[in-house]
């Protein structure tokens, strides 16, 4: 057997280089690249070997080590999980500060690779620089936080011992049901000590989509209960993206008269304006879905892992029989589910095969495309700009649907938290897989700048709008800069309502005192120059005031060639009254005050319909 003589860190990035994947008939390599924050744990090891293997996987260098496995995660978001990156940072605040993002990679089943250095397998220099130590076992690191957080994770002790590592963790980061963040801790004595390697680790290995078919017997049953069915719906979630199954939907939705309601991760599986889609459902859902889940028998879920703002706190179809298509078995069981296991096309594919001549009562899709029509109407009332002489600041709806209306079919909307996705899940108007990508399963403030670079070096070819709230701007904005050096244009339309107007909103409607979410008064706490903060970091800035100045920037950014920062003030008050549902949000069992009262009282009428099934 021919070997080869290698550091741990060198045959780690060989085989990383070595990883290709196939998409349509091309085979590209499976890794984008490597971010990489340097410090005492990986910059003597995992550097050298990153800078020898530069032309096979790129380098990149973030602000903040957060930041950097966000776009990692965004890229493969936007790649439909196909492609990826990797990450890598020194031991200790290098490596904790990925933590958070490796949650929104286990929460949104993405695919990350995580590659922190650790303290000295030898443990001679112990405790060293960063050394997090655990009094009773002094095998603990920092890098054990990531254990809940990853879908796997290994610490490698001994070069030989990345020969098993490494394969087991692409396994799961290819895998369609296990996907998720990889993390493997490297100690850096052992990144730099040399083992010898066959060079079969090191051969040219593709990639492909795993497609699980459907059990017969699970088919069988779901095609009788959708014969039977007299008012069905389909909920369309990320895994229709993931599977590549858009086409296969919006084929069965058409010849089936079946309407589609979407998630957040599914939303953009069927254009906006397709006859059968309904739009949003569930806590931040359109009428017309909302309407239509409250009155189904069945709910086909195809791909989604029916979180609560999907299922409006186990409440807004809790009447229907429920089968969920899923390529996971978790996933597939949850909410007494009948399983249907199995790749999202396929199982599309099987049910519109084993359904013969049968379609939904024709009553049943005309509701269901009435409800929509009316819907949109009242999507472009809402998102409309206000008169020019208009006195009160702009709504979130009314910014969005600017952006909207000067983003182009192919144009990407980024977000991720506070009352912007609720309004984007309602009002945005999709037209394809891409174009709508929202991090709503962990809703990590911080994501949005750092994933809208990621979405950008993912598809250089579309425009990509970030659009962040003034509380996430202030948590996580330095990608800005990485953004400029990098070429990677965006357009970032930072909403500032001084603060976070959206739990100050929650903490109304739940009766509780507003207090410690708004800022207050600009005597108290003066107001941020976000307009020269962006400008400090090299983009190009501005400030407006109303929605036809918007308009008019947003159209100077997209002529521009590099990141453009607009900044708009909007009432933190104001939401979109129609659509959505409830929302299991407790309220105090002892309520002293009117609002605490009146509060209570929705609340334990949400509970009866939470528990009565409907």
């Amino acid at each position: 057997m021919t070997t080869r003589r290698l550091t741990a860190a060198e045959a780690t990035m060989r085989f990383l280089a070595a990883q290709f994947t196939e998409i349509d008939g091309r085979v590209l390599p499976l890794f984008g690249g490597v971010w990489a924050i340097f410090g005492h744990g990986n910059v003597a090891g995992l550097g050298p070997a990153l800078h020898r293997h530069r032309a096979d996987l790129p380098v990149f260098r973030a602000h903040n080590e957060q930041a950097m496995a966000h776009a990692a995660i965004a890229y493969a978001k936007t790649h439909a999980r196909r492609r990826m990156m990797a990450c890598t940072t020194s031991i200790g605040p290098g490596a904790t500060n990925m933590v958070t993002a490796a949650a929104v990679a286990h929460v949104n089943r993405l695919p990350v690779l995580l590659l922190p250095g650790d303290i000295f397998a030898s443990r001679r220099p112990d405790p060293v620089l960063q050394q997090v130590e655990d009094f009773a076992d002094p095998t603990i690191s920092a890098n054990d936080c990531f254990r809940p957080v990853s879908r796997f994770w290994d610490r490698i002790m001994r070069p030989e011992q990345i020969l098993e590592s490494l394969p087991a963790a692409l396994r799961v980061l290819t895998d369609p049901a296990e996907c998720g963040p990889a993390t493997i801790a490297f100690p850096q004595d052992v990144q730099a000590e040399a083992g010898d390697f066959p060079e079969s680790f090191f051969r040219r290995r593709i990639h492909r989509l795993r497609r699980p078919e459907p059990d017969r017997a699970e088919l069988a049953n779901a095609v009788a209960a959708l014969r039977a069915t007299r008012r069905p719906l389909v909920i369309a979630g990320g895994g229709i993206k993931y599977s590549g199954a858009e086409k296969a939907l919006a084929a069965i939705a058409a010849r089936r008269g079946l309407p589609v309601a979407e998630t957040q991760a599914g939303k953009g599986s069927l254009a906006w304006d397709h006859p059968a889609n309904l739009g949003a459902i569930g806590v931040t859902g359109t009428t017309a879905a909302n309407d239509m889940a409250a009155r189904a028998d069945l709910v086909l879920a195809v791909g989604t892992r029916l979180a609560d703002f999907t299922t409006g706190s186990r409440s807004v179809f809790a009447q229907a029989r429920l089968i969920a298509l899923n390529v996971g078995s978790f996933d597939a069981a949850k909410h007494d589910a009948e399983p249907l296991q199995a790749d999202a096309l396929r199982g599309l594919e099987a049910l519109d095969a084993g359904l013969g001549r049968w379609r939904a009562p024709p009553a049943w899709a005309a509701r269901g495309a009435n409800l929509s029509r009316r819907w949109q109407r009242s999507v472009t009332r809402i998102t409309a700009a206000p008169p020019r002489a208009a006195a009160a600041l702009p709504t979130d709806a009314q910014v969005l649907g600017a952006v909207n209306r000067q983003a182009d079919r192919r144009s990407i909307v980024v977000c991720a938290a506070g009352g912007l996705p609720g309004e984007l899940h309602k009002l945005w108007r999709a037209n394809d897989a891409r174009s709508y990508h929202l991090e709503y399963g962990f809703s990590c403030m911080g994501y949005e700048i750092a994933g809208g670079l990621g979405a950008k070096l993912a598809a250089p070819e579309r425009e990509v709008f970030v659009l962040v709230g003034d509380g996430s701007y202030l948590m996580m904005n330095s990608e800005i800069a990485t953004s400029v050096a990098l070429g990677a244009k965006l357009t970032i339309v930072v909403l500032d309502n001084r603060g976070f107007g959206c739990i100050n909103r929650l903490q109304r409607g739940t009766g509780c005192t507003p207090f410690n979410n708004l800022l207050g008064s600009a005597a108290t706490t003066p107001p941020v120059d976000f307009v020269t903060h962006a400008a400090s970091l090299g983009a190009d800035s501005v400030g407006v005031d109303g929605i036809a100045a918007l308009e008019t920037a947003l159209a100077a950014a997209r002529r521009a060639k590099r990141t453009s920062v607009i900044v708009i003030e909007t009432d933190p008050a104001r939401s979109t009254q129609e659509g959505g549902w409830w929302w299991d949000v407790p309220v105090t069992e002892l309520p002293r005050t009117a609002a605490e009262r009146k509060a209570r009282l929705s609340y334990t009428r949400g509970r009866r319909r939470q528990l009565s099934g409907g």
